[in-house]
């Protein structure tokens, strides 16, 4: 496979970045210590590179009912300048990935308009998948992920400091954005599409913008950060900020051999519309049988008892039987105690059970708590 670089590539290599591959792209995965850009982001602020991610434009006049078809979400009850998350899924209601999509402004009466951003190793599979289903829908599919960086504002000061590189007169539109929004804003004088969304737990801004003007505003926005404790962020806190908000990431907790339902992500699907959708018949199915809730597997959260933690892939027991698999695991820097996601029988999913997890041939007690395990003061 070719390696992918994204348009801030130089200026991670000039930072001293430490690079990872990540869905076929050469990524920061941290430029000098992970733990500081982790506390950073809870204290004051994080900017990360996304450009992996995908972005697909779905328009015209079917969009919303096609997005209904394509999405197991009612997408066209989103309200224009807002946004959602939803899944796409097999017809056997496995999960080939979630996704983030937004409904823009209509350029003309009639017509629907929607960004949908799936995740950077499935962004090919996805546009694939969107194509395929827009078959008998009177929708346009373009997938400009080559063509546009990502770029995002993570952190308590993440609102301060984008006001820096925003005129006055417009500061109402980033002070007034509500989480899960969008809007177009005047950023360093240019008008990008800003969305109050994150992967951090945290308070935050995703800004999209197309490569040749990304390292420019990259440069901005650490400069304008100077004052407020901004530090670029790689991977490897992006993952710890995650995984401390209970966020699922996808080829850990979520996968085509997964369902919404044992992944805590049943209120995500919409049986109650009215369209068909791909998926349906199985995930209503699922639900009935009780799968995730009453039989089966469900994703829980781990604290740890002990100090050491545990790792992907790590088998979970309960009085020495294998009872479930981790899936994300590692210490928490912010709560100061090991915390993981792990798929366990239903029957030990309550919060207040004790189980053990296989640490290399040594059992260590874990608690199943309720997710998230972190969650920001507002």
């Amino acid at each position: 496979m070719t390696e992918k670089y994204t348009a801030l590539y130089e200026q991670h290599k000039t930072a001293g970045a430490s690079f990872t591959d990540f869905g076929g792209w050469q990524m920061p995965l941290k430029y000098e210590s992970e733990l500081a850009e982790h506390h950073a982001v809870r204290q004051s602020a994080g900017l990360f590179d996304l450009s992996h991610m995908g972005e697909v434009w779905v328009s015209g006049p079917d969009a919303a009912a096609f997005l209904d078809y394509a999405l197991v979400g009612k997408l066209s009850a989103i309200a224009v300048g807002k946004a959602k998350y939803s899944l796409i899924c097999n017809a056997d209601g496995g999960i080939i990935d979630d996704l983030i999509s937004y409904r823009r402004p209509s350029p003309e009466e009639g017509v629907d308009k929607y960004l949908v951003v799936p995740n950077a190793g499935n962004a090919k599979v996805v546009a694939q998948a969107l194509l395929e289903r827009a078959a008998g829908f009177d929708v346009v599919v373009e997938d400009v992920s080559a063509e546009t960086s990502l770029i995002a504002v993570q952190g308590p000061n993440a609102e301060a400091i984008l006001l820096t590189l925003v005129p006055a007169e417009q500061h109402t539109l980033v002070t007034e954005l509500k989480y899960y929004a969008a809007v177009e804003v005047l950023i360093n004088g240019q008008d990008l599409l800003l969305a109050r969304t994150g992967y951090t737990g945290e308070d935050g801004f995703e800004i999209y913008i197309p490569n040749v003007d990304a390292p420019g505003l990259w440069e901005a926005l650490l400069e304008a950060g100077e004052g407020h404790g901004l530090i670029p962020a790689g991977l490897a806190a992006r993952d710890s900020l995650r995984l401390e908000a209970g966020m699922p990431l996808y080829g850990n907790e979520l996968s085509r051999h997964v369902n919404a339902y044992a992944a805590g992500l049943g209120p995500v699907v919409s049986l109650a519309k009215e369209s068909d959708f791909v998926g349906r018949d199985a995930l209503t199915a699922i639900k009935a049988a009780g799968v995730g809730s009453t039989i089966g597997q469900k994703l829980v959260g781990l604290k740890g008892i002990g100090r050491r933690a545990a790792r992907g892939h790590y088998s979970v027991l309960k009085d020495g039987s294998l009872i479930g698999e981790v899936t994300s695991g590692q210490p928490s820097p912010t709560l100061g105690y090991p915390v993981a996601l792990a798929y366990v029988d239903v029957e030990y999913s309550e919060p207040g059970t004790i189980v053990d997890v296989d640490l290399r041939g040594k059992a260590e007690p874990f608690e199943v708590v309720a997710l998230p395990f972190y969650k920001r003061q507002k």
